[in-house]
């Protein structure tokens, strides 16, 4: 699993390109991390500055550098529109947590349901995890339907398991399995 966090691999869809982020990158993430209608679902502030997204983009390359990130740049029609990556990899107990985050004008497309499952094909298919798991704010009723899309099944919520923006959030949990996997 390591060697695969070093070099983070370009993954394709049908309509879209998963790669690495690069400091190129820094217009096109500001434009939807400036957004506070993207931000408002997620557990950063919408970003105020290009300096703060260039740091943003500083810390996915430090984590590229040290091994730390499956991080992916969300590329549709040749244009980046979000990231997408595994949170965090638990290596020991073999699951992992995704997280994604799209521009609101590429909403109710597909896109981001088109990149999870093709997340969860590599997680399984390639990493050998045997639980890929995702969370989202309970209101948050857009990611809850790109998990279930995804294939992950609702396994409850974490009442007030987040201090976000001044607030304790509940938390929807969703999961798949190796074994929801091979026979979905």
């Amino acid at each position: 699993m390591s060697d695969l966090k070093q070099a983070v691999p370009v993954l394709k869809t049908e309509r879209l390109t998963l790669r690495p982020v690069t400091l190129n990158d820094v217009e096109a993430i500001f434009h939807y991390a400036s957004s506070e209608h993207v931000a408002r679902y997620v557990t950063w502030d919408a970003h105020k500055s290009l300096d703060e997204t260039k740091d943003f983009i500083a810390l996915i390359l430090t984590g590229y550098q040290q091994g730390q990130h499956l991080f992916w740049g969300i590329e549709y029609e040749q244009k980046l529109i979000g990231t997408i990556d595994f949170v965090s990899i638990n290596e020991t107990h073999k699951f992992a947590e995704i997280g994604y985050v799209l521009s609101e004008a590429y909403w109710n497309k597909g896109i981001t349901t088109e990149a999870a499952k093709k997340l969860i094909d590599f997680g399984f298919k390639e990493l050998g995890l045997v639980r890929i798991q995702a969370r989202c704010f309970e209101e948050n009723i857009g990611s809850q339907k790109v998990m279930e899309k995804s294939g992950m099944l609702f396994e409850g919520i974490l009442r007030k398991s987040m201090f976000v923006k001044g607030i304790h959030q509940n938390v929807k949990m969703y999961a798949i399995t190796d074994d929801d996997y091979v026979n979905s």
